[in-house]
């Protein structure tokens, strides 16, 4: 694999996410449940899945509205499942808007709302065991909408959360066009935007927090970087 070096610059964005008070500022999307155990963000569906189905599942938004040229960090402990855990990033309006815009159609939680709505953005999920088929060859797959376009993917080395020593320390890198995704320093997907197959580039927006139901996983640390791109 090509892996394009990236210097880390200064920090723009800190959180350690280890009390309630750290999100009251977020965006949530859906149901979910927020408590704090041993100073990390522990976060769950509030709905049933097996009643709800795609209703349970649920979108965290951070409030801060990021340029081009980031890293993000963070650290993720996966505590329950079945279920699927998931970065948006670069996320606005289809139209340039803000997504919280109020003239932007209401959003649950419900993937499709995300893929092919009003948004455009980068969805990568990076801990895929909601079904049989992902748990038997688990990969990371990078999506770009507007669209439900499969652009990158990797093998997923996470283990199943009974064997999962945790914190798994989770970098994705958005610079231009290029995308990179490491866990624990280990590279596991890069992809360069050409911005022609799925529509122009994106550049800059939101970052948020997915989950699939029941999934239970908790969250630590969320930092970004200003980056710069070594030659």
């Amino acid at each position: 694999m090509r892996y394009l070096k990236f210097k880390t610059g200064d920090c723009i964005y800190e959180n350690s996410l280890s009390t309630l008070d750290h999100i009251k500022d977020w965006k949530l999307e859906g149901q979910a449940k927020y408590s704090i155990n041993d100073k990390r963000l522990l976060l769950e569906n509030e709905l049933d899945p097996d009643i709800h189905g795609d209703n349970a599942h649920w979108v965290l938004w951070c409030p801060i509205n990021f340029p081009d040229k980031i890293a993000i960090e963070w650290e993720f402990y996966p505590i329950q499942e079945p279920g699927l855990c998931m970065l948006f990033f670069a996320a606005n309006g289809k139209e340039g808007e803000d997504i919280f815009d109020p003239s932007l159609p209401e959003r649950s939680g419900k993937y499709p709302q995300y893929h092919s709505g009003a948004l455009n953005a980068l969805h990568l999920s990076y801990f895929r065991h909601k079904h049989a088929s992902e748990r038997a060859f688990r990969t990371c797959n990078l999506r770009k909408s507007y669209g439900f376009h499969l652009v990158a993917q990797g093998a997923d080395p996470l283990p199943p959360v009974e064997d999962a020593i945790s914190p798994y320390s989770m970098k994705v890198v958005k610079y231009e066009g290029f995308v990179q995704f490491s866990i624990n320093g280990l590279p596991v997907l890069e992809w360069e935007d050409q911005g022609e197959a799925y529509g122009t580039m994106l550049e800059g927006g939101r970052i948020g927090f997915r989950q699939m139901a029941p999934m239970k996983a908790a969250y630590a640390n969320l930092k970004v970087y200003k980056v710069i791109k070594q030659e």
